[in-house]
């Protein structure tokens, strides 16, 4: 009775699976297996099971897809001649692949000197169970990770594995959150990747401060390269001027970019002692009116800016007068000595915010002078020309 009513039950069931003909092709009642098969959820568990063993230094291979690339060669003869008079001080983490073989989720360097020094042997704690490595989410994040803790990564090392992460299926929040970094620093490493292979190497050989690096990813592969020849010769005075320099070039293409025009930096740079009016081009389109009101401001201006000569005569004074003889002077004066100091102080500041905002000027007058704007097609043209 058991095997009929099964029967039956299963006759009922074929009877209805033509009502519901779209239900029964659901691609989804079937992909729910192989979505179990492909993330080993479960797995979690088995991460757990760890061994602490001492392994053959040839029966470990390096992950292929691991993110730390560069390994300075210097440093790491330093810990070979470590490991040849300690040992490893700390195990290196592997996983089990099969026939005594295993491969490396942390800790490259150490089985690099490992080899160097000319050891047998290895501390190693040994993962079981973590399939695929570096190929899955879990086990590329895992390596990233565990190299950022230990601070083993360049920036553009960094910036390539977080741009993994990313192409696993992640937001730059998401990656932020996995391996413990803000969501400003993860940004600021993608940023990197626009960098251009000139200005990437000049960052991995340390010719180039990481913070000026993202500045130089701000503006477009050409000019980086221009960017790169005049940092390279020397021609700033410190790291905030090419800071400014390159923020003032962005600003440039995107006025040029507005008009259906590429800015682009001279290869070489300008005579420093350049001051002309050529280096404007707004000005050759500018009427007489415009041209003769440009002319008298200037005239103003410059007049006003002579003028502080004689402010700077007073501060000169009171810089050298003796303290007593200040005190005396103004301590019966109106305002008193605090009173004349503020308005002095006041004067700093404003001094100072001046002086910032001409260091400004200047980095638009060096940034413009010698570059061109020009049309997308008229440079097509000009390559096409070139070529032949």
């Amino acid at each position: 009775m058991t095997a009929t009513t099964a029967t039956a039950t299963a006759k009922k069931a074929t009877g209805k699976a033509p009502a519901k003909k779209g239900a029964a092709k659901k691609p989804a009642a079937r992909k729910a297996p192989a979505k179990k098969a492909a993330a080993p959820a479960p797995a979690a568990p088995a991460e757990l099971k760890t061994t602490l063993k001492v392994l053959p230094v040839e029966s470990i291979e390096r992950d292929e897809n691991q993110p730390r690339e560069i390994f300075d060669e210097e440093k790491l003869q330093e810990l070979a001649d470590s490991i040849k008079e300690i040992g490893v001080q700390q195990a290196i983490t592997v996983r089990y692949i099969s026939r005594g073989k295993y491969r490396i989720i942390s800790g490259e360097r150490r089985w690099r000197a490992s080899r160097k020094a000319g050891v047998a042997t290895i501390p190693a704690m040994v993962m079981h169970g973590l399939e695929g490595g570096s190929e899955t989410l879990e086990g590329f994040t895992r390596s990233v990770a565990e190299n950022l803790s230990r601070a083993d990564m360049s920036p553009l090392e960094e910036a390539r594995a977080f741009q993994k992460l990313v192409d696993f299926g992640l937001t730059a929040e998401e990656v932020a959150k996995r391996i413990g970094k803000s969501w400003n620093h993860v940004d600021n490493r993608l940023q990197l990747l626009k960098l251009v292979p000139a200005v990437q190497e000049a960052l991995i050989k340390g010719h180039l401060p990481v913070g000026l690096a993202w500045y130089a990813a701000q503006i477009s592969p050409a000019n980086q390269n221009a960017f790169l020849a005049r940092w390279s010769r020397g021609q700033f005075a410190t790291i905030r001027d090419a800071e400014q320099f390159c923020q003032r070039v962005r600003l440039e293409e995107q006025d040029a970019a507005s008009q259906s025009v590429m800015f682009v930096l001279a290869e070489d740079a300008p005579d420093p002692s350049r001051t002309d009016d050529s280096m404007f081009p707004e000005l050759a389109e500018a009427d007489i009116d415009r041209r003769e009101r440009i002319i008298s401001d200037r005239n103003r201006l410059v007049g006003k800016i002579g003028r502080l000569g004689a402010a700077g005569e007073i501060l000169q004074e009171i810089a050298n007068m003796d303290p007593d003889e200040l005190a005396l002077l103004l301590s019966g004066a109106h305002g008193g000595i605090s009173g004349n100091r503020m308005r002095i102080d006041h004067l700093r500041q404003v001094a100072t915010k001046a002086s910032q905002n001409l260091a400004k000027a200047a980095t638009a007058a060096t940034v413009r002078a010698g570059a061109l704007r020009v049309a997308p097609d008229m440079e097509a043209t000009t390559t096409e020309a070139d070529a032949s």
